[in-house]
């Protein structure tokens, strides 16, 4: 796992042999920061990342500038990995990682985010619900933005919200914002 871009660029990162998650692939992940870069400036933004596993994405947000992030996990390892990648980059105070199922964290948090991104495993069906809780609980900011990243099977069109896909190889990225 590498950081492409950013003040963190050509960090890289090893992901433990059988580690239970599956990193976004430079080539999806070049895509997707490419669209949100011609949107967004993520000074001072509060980004979420659910389902974070190896911190790929939270990562290259805080690189390229975002100030805040909170990363959930319902995998303690993974969250071990993150807060010690995080403490290897001095990026700490900037990163927050928090062990919850994700539908749980959605479901408790009071707080409210200007991106909200979800990786889940692409074989778990979840990703319908994390649309409809973002929305049904106001968690995103007006002018924000819900990426959940999935399979290029997976059809996301009929969901809460939906705005456009946009696939990177057998990956896929699914946007969603307010009416």
């Amino acid at each position: 796992m590498r950081i492409i871009s950013g003040t963190l660029k050509g960090r890289t990162f090893r992901v433990p042999t059988g580690f239970p998650s599956r990193p976004t692939t430079d080539f999806a992940k070049e895509g997707l920061f490419n669209i949100l870069e011609n949107t967004f400036d993520f000074e001072n933004m509060r980004i979420l990342d659910l389902c974070a596993g190896t911190g790929n994405l939270s990562f290259e947000f805080l690189s390229r500038g975002a100030s805040s992030i909170t990363a959930v996990d319902k995998n303690s390892r993974v969250c071990s990995f993150l807060q010690k990648n995080a403490q290897s980059l001095n990026l700490e105070t900037q990163l927050s990682v928090v062990n919850s199922d994700c539908l749980h964290f959605l479901q408790r948090t009071a707080a409210t985010f200007d991106i909200i991104i979800a990786d889940p495993p692409f074989d778990l069906a979840i990703h319908h619900s994390i649309a409809d809780t973002v929305f049904q609980r106001h968690l995103l900011n007006p002018e924000g933005i819900l990426i959940i990243e999935h399979g290029k099977r997976t059809l996301m069109d009929n969901a809460t919200n939906f705005s456009k896909t946009r696939n990177f190889g057998n990956v896929s990225f699914s946007f969603f914002t307010w009416p």
